[in-house]
């Protein structure tokens, strides 16, 4: 396969700005693999193993699981990838450290570097809007925005099941997420403009047209 049939895609935003969603929507549109680090993360709580008591504690604190952690997991998993048109990587680099590990991985290697960076721009004060209403259904995990109060949240319109907010989207927590994001993330903005691969899409709007953003910055990407 040419290295110019494969695309190696960075997905930048904070905490609400909708990464899963659109890495999910466009990595579908594009036919390319989708690797989440919150996936893995999830994943090691629900394995109950040791490695997974200590992201599970990094979660409930709204704390940033450590870089060492979270480069193991994820390059581990990236290696194990065989798709056709590249890889998006959704939640990872979080921060210049993650970034570095990642170009260093990739040096020398068939694809080399990171090929873009989408940042989803979204406000401060819709981010916390949107992290404190989202709900998940602890059986089937259907995500849900509801901003109401608890007691009112309705049962899963899928299967009935009860309705939860998870520790870290609690909302005296998302602030905390907020100001560990911007402290530690933004950072990458100007590393991947520095290298001219930073493609910032404007993250408001209905998910389908950001995702024809984003498909289309991906595609002008050289």
């Amino acid at each position: 396969m040419a290295k110019a049939d494969f695309k190696i895609v960075v997905f930048l935003g904070a905490p609400g700005a909708g990464k899963g969603t659109q890495a999910a929507v466009v990595s579908q549109a594009m036919h390319m693999a989708h690797l989440s680090s919150g996936d893995l993360f999830r994943q090691a709580v629900e394995r109950g193993d040791a490695l997974g008591q200590k992201v599970k504690d990094y979660m409930e604190r709204g704390a940033l699981v450590p870089d060492e952690i979270t480069i193991q997991m994820v390059l581990e998993r990236l290696s194990k990838f065989d798709a056709q048109n590249g890889v998006i990587l959704d939640g990872f680099p979080r921060n210049l450290m993650q970034a570095e590990s990642l170009d260093k991985a990739l040096s020398g290697g068939l694809y080399e570097k990171v090929d873009v960076a989408v940042y989803i721009s979204v406000e401060q004060a819709e981010l916390v809007r949107r992290l404190s209403s989202r709900w998940l259904c602890r059986q089937c995990q259907t995500p849900y925005n509801y901003d109401g109060n608890k007691e009112a949240v309705p049962a899963c319109a899928k299967c009935n099941g009860e309705l939860y907010q998870r520790p870290d989207d609690a909302p005296e927590t998302v602030q905390k997420r907020l100001g560990v994001y911007f402290r530690d993330t933004m950072p990458l903005i100007e590393y991947y403009k520095q290298r001219g691969t930073l493609a910032e899409i404007d993250g408001d709007g209905n998910v389908e047209s950001i995702a024809e953003r984003i498909v289309k910055a991906i595609g002008d990407s050289k």
